[in-house]
Protein backbone atom coordinates (compact mmCIF):
# COMPACT_ATOMS: atom_id res chain seq x y z
CA UNK A 1 0.00 0.00 0.00
CA UNK A 2 1.41 3.57 -1.06
CA UNK A 3 0.33 6.33 0.43
CA UNK A 4 -2.08 8.52 -1.11
CA UNK A 5 -2.01 12.40 -1.79
CA UNK A 6 -4.40 14.62 -0.22
CA UNK A 7 -3.84 18.84 0.15
CA UNK A 8 -4.90 20.16 2.88
CA UNK A 9 -6.57 23.58 3.90
CA UNK A 10 -6.26 24.26 7.44
CA UNK A 11 -7.93 28.05 8.65
CA UNK A 12 -5.56 29.16 11.09
CA UNK A 13 -7.38 29.68 14.70
CA UNK A 14 -9.73 27.30 13.74
CA UNK A 15 -10.42 23.49 14.99
CA UNK A 16 -9.43 20.97 11.88
CA UNK A 17 -10.45 17.27 11.55
CA UNK A 18 -10.39 14.84 9.07
CA UNK A 19 -12.04 11.85 9.40
CA UNK A 20 -10.50 8.73 7.14
CA UNK A 21 -11.44 4.77 6.55
CA UNK A 22 -8.08 2.73 5.52
CA UNK A 23 -8.48 0.25 3.15
CA UNK A 24 -6.40 -2.54 1.75
CA UNK A 25 -7.61 -4.27 -1.23
CA UNK A 26 -10.93 -2.88 -0.69
CA UNK A 27 -11.20 -4.35 2.56
CA UNK A 28 -11.36 -2.28 6.28
CA UNK A 29 -8.01 -1.85 7.64
CA UNK A 30 -8.40 -3.59 10.91
CA UNK A 31 -6.25 -0.82 13.33
CA UNK A 32 -6.79 -2.41 16.66
CA UNK A 33 -2.91 -2.81 17.26
CA UNK A 34 -1.68 0.06 15.11
CA UNK A 35 -1.77 3.63 16.54
CA UNK A 36 -1.28 6.93 14.03
CA UNK A 37 0.97 10.39 14.09
CA UNK A 38 0.84 12.96 12.06
CA UNK A 39 3.39 16.01 11.79
CA UNK A 40 3.26 19.26 9.92
CA UNK A 41 6.89 20.87 9.29
CA UNK A 42 7.39 23.98 7.01
CA UNK A 43 9.89 21.15 4.43
CA UNK A 44 10.51 17.62 4.49
CA UNK A 45 14.26 18.28 5.76
CA UNK A 46 12.59 20.62 8.88
CA UNK A 47 14.47 19.30 11.81
CA UNK A 48 11.85 19.88 13.85
CA UNK A 49 7.94 19.59 13.45
CA UNK A 50 5.88 22.84 13.67
CA UNK A 51 2.67 20.73 14.95
CA UNK A 52 1.64 17.24 15.42
CA UNK A 53 -1.75 16.24 14.75
CA UNK A 54 -3.63 14.13 17.48
CA UNK A 55 -4.89 10.99 15.75
CA UNK A 56 -7.45 8.69 17.03
CA UNK A 57 -9.22 5.54 16.10
CA UNK A 58 -12.90 6.15 15.56
CA UNK A 59 -13.78 2.51 14.80
CA UNK A 60 -10.59 0.05 14.85
CA UNK A 61 -12.32 -2.92 13.18
CA UNK A 62 -13.84 -0.82 10.07
CA UNK A 63 -10.26 0.87 9.92
CA UNK A 64 -11.61 4.50 10.81
CA UNK A 65 -9.71 7.16 12.52
CA UNK A 66 -9.99 10.98 12.92
CA UNK A 67 -7.09 13.43 12.55
CA UNK A 68 -7.10 16.36 14.29
CA UNK A 69 -5.45 20.17 14.98
CA UNK A 70 -7.51 21.94 17.71
CA UNK A 71 -7.90 26.13 16.80
CA UNK A 72 -5.39 26.81 19.95
CA UNK A 73 -2.50 25.21 18.21
CA UNK A 74 -3.59 26.23 14.25
CA UNK A 75 -3.28 29.80 15.94
CA UNK A 76 0.10 29.28 16.73
CA UNK A 77 0.79 28.61 13.00
CA UNK A 78 2.07 31.27 10.75
CA UNK A 79 -0.20 31.58 7.79
CA UNK A 80 1.89 29.82 4.73
CA UNK A 81 2.14 26.25 3.21
CA UNK A 82 3.49 23.15 5.01
CA UNK A 83 3.95 19.87 4.55
CA UNK A 84 2.38 17.08 6.46
CA UNK A 85 1.95 13.22 6.45
CA UNK A 86 -0.32 10.27 8.67
CA UNK A 87 1.63 7.18 9.68
CA UNK A 88 -0.07 3.75 11.76
CA UNK A 89 2.45 2.04 13.20
CA UNK A 90 2.48 -1.64 15.80
CA UNK A 91 4.82 -1.45 19.06
CA UNK A 92 8.26 -0.70 18.61
CA UNK A 93 7.84 0.12 14.98
CA UNK A 94 7.63 -3.17 13.68
CA UNK A 95 4.88 -2.18 11.08
CA UNK A 96 4.97 1.12 10.03
CA UNK A 97 2.65 2.06 6.98
CA UNK A 98 2.84 5.74 5.72
CA UNK A 99 -1.20 6.22 4.60
CA UNK A 100 -1.60 10.01 3.55
CA UNK A 101 0.93 12.68 2.75
CA UNK A 102 0.52 16.24 1.12
CA UNK A 103 0.66 19.85 1.49
CA UNK A 104 -1.16 21.89 4.01
CA UNK A 105 -1.80 25.51 3.53
CA UNK A 106 -2.79 27.67 6.89
CA UNK A 107 -4.82 30.14 5.79
CA UNK A 108 -4.61 33.33 7.88
CA UNK A 109 -6.89 34.40 10.25
CA UNK A 110 -8.32 38.15 10.42
CA UNK A 111 -10.59 37.95 13.32
CA UNK A 112 -9.35 37.30 16.76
Amino acid sequence: MSAGTYNLVIDQGSDFALDLVIKQAGTALNLTNYTGRAQLRTSVDASSASASFTVTKTNASEGALKMQLPAATSSGISAGEYVYDLEIYTSGDSIVKRIIQGTATITPEVTR
